[in-house]
């Protein structure tokens, strides 16, 4: 039953009666195995993906590379517990490579997301560096295209904002 979670990640508004068309499934088999996920922390949530470039509301989003220095006992887990807890933050992960959390932060303009860096992110005990990339533009998320060779070029080749 897999393939449940590969499809309702695809799209979260499959029903459990459309899921089990698809699979060929009982409703109940599959509400049942939903249920189950839910229970086992599988499936974490439900969320829709916004394109806030279409909307009249501001938002800036930055990826943040962070080099910390590790707790004794706790690693990595302690400080990126403490990051992940800020409302701005909204992925934290611990990568291989040249830093050790990415960071992905949304605020309302660029200038909340650096002031965030700043005064929250960099003053954090353990925090070595940060090293802050504001999205200029999104083309794909959750793997759904947001922009397309398609969409609304202006006479200079540009699809950003003025």
């Amino acid at each position: 039953m897999e393939q449940i979670l590969e499809l309702l990640q695809d799209d979260a508004q499959l029903t459990p009666s459309q899921l089990a068309v698809m699979l060929g499934e009982s409703e109940e088999a599959v509400a049942k195995a939903i249920a189950q996920y839910e229970r086992e922390g599988v499936i974490r949530g439900y969320h829709a993906l916004v394109n806030w470039e279409r909307t009249e509301t501001q938002k800036a989003s930055a990826l943040i590379e962070l080099r910390i220095t590790p707790k004794k006992d706790t690693g990595f887990d302690e400080i990126a517990g403490r990051i992940m807890n800020f409302p701005e933050v909204e992925s934290v992960y611990l990568m291989s490579g040249g830093y050790d959390l990415a960071v992905t932060v949304t605020g309302r303009t660029m200038q909340d997301v650096a002031m965030f860096v700043q005064k929250r992110l960099a003053t954090l005990d353990g925090v070595l560096s940060t090293a802050t990339h504001f999205v200029l533009t999104k083309y794909k998320d959750g793997g759904v295209i947001f922009q397309s060779e398609y969409e609304e070029i202006d006479e200079r080749g540009s699809n950003l904002c003025d």
